[in-house]
């Protein structure tokens, strides 16, 4: 399966209501642990680095507006 086809899978169900709110922030949640997801400041803290170091040298992604690293290496 590719992820057009997941997006479609995903996207039906929440449009037939098959999942609830709280449903779907357990999938964020899920995904976001697999991803070891942290806001830059978060992620600063636990790796001990500065921010403009995370910001420049990570994989930094924004998602709903805030900036996220991405660490699952």
């Amino acid at each position: 399966m590719n992820i057009n086809e997941l997006q479609n899978i995903i996207g039906e169900s929440i449009e037939k209501n098959r999942y609830s709110n709280n449903d779907l922030v357990q999938l964020i949640e899920l995904i976001g642990g697999y991803l070891n997801l942290k806001t830059i400041p978060n992620y600063c803290k636990s790796e001990n680095i500065s921010y403009n170091g995370a910001k420049k040298c990570r994989n930094v992604v924004k998602i709903f507006d805030v900036k996220f690293v991405i660490d699952n290496e």
